[in-house]
């Protein structure tokens, strides 16, 4: 687990823009860590959540909410509310069943609490979305995103694949890729909103368990 996150949030051992305080190991086989409470902190957390969700095999909580301050070197010495809600989070994700299970917990007031409701319902039919791809959709998502530069992404795929565009675009179809990319946005945005409803400054912790 520590090395799919790592390959999003410390692309080339570097920090991702977003990233407070590394993911590191706590107790078992959890993983916590900080992300900032910005566009950039948010997006690199749905990352991260729908990365975990695509691994299979682990329960993702989202505690949106403030930390204290000063923050120590390291996320296992950290404390504040949003550590407390990630906890909340990893648990009701584990007890739900569901097939996609995470859960975000923000503060217990409105509207931060309709609002962090609101991005763990979208997380959540992301991550459903993901469950149903094909191995033939992913290959065609995976391989577009590598080509992301490139003039012309979709006829690059095609030939990366040896296959044709019209095979690509079927594939993406499929797959609801488009339907996805618009989606991620908004997810971003109701984490970051989620996160942003107490005074003061506020990081988004991201707590993620087996």
């Amino acid at each position: 687990m520590l090395s799919l996150i790592d390959a999003i949030a410390r692309p080339g051992g570097g920090a991702a823009p977003g990233l407070v305080l590394p993911f590191e190991r706590t107790v078992g086989d959890e993983v916590q860590g900080v992300l900032a409470a910005d566009d950039d902190g948010a997006r690199l957390a749905v990352d991260v959540v729908l990365a975990l969700l695509r691994d299979g095999g682990w329960s993702v909580g989202v505690g949106a909410g403030p930390v204290d301050e000063p923050l120590p070197e390291v996320s296992r010495a950290a404390s504040g509310p949003a550590f407390v809600r990630a906890r909340a989070a990893v648990e009701r994700a584990k007890a739900r069943g569901s097939v996609v299970p995470v859960a975000v917990v923000g503060p217990s007031d409105e509207p931060g609490s309709t609002i962090a409701a609101d991005a763990e319902a979208l997380l959540r039919l992301l991550g459903a979305v993901a469950a149903r791809r094909t191995d033939a959709g992913w290959e065609a998502v995976d391989t577009l995103a590598g080509h992301g530069g490139a003039g012309a992404p979709q006829r690059a795929t095609a030939r990366a694949l040896g296959v044709s565009e019209q095979a690509v675009s079927q594939r993406l179809r499929t797959a609801l890729w488009a339907e996805e990319q618009a989606v991620r946005p908004l997810a971003a945005r109701l984490l970051a909103a989620a996160g942003g409803v107490e005074d003061g400054e506020q990081d988004d912790d991201v707590q993620d368990e087996a």
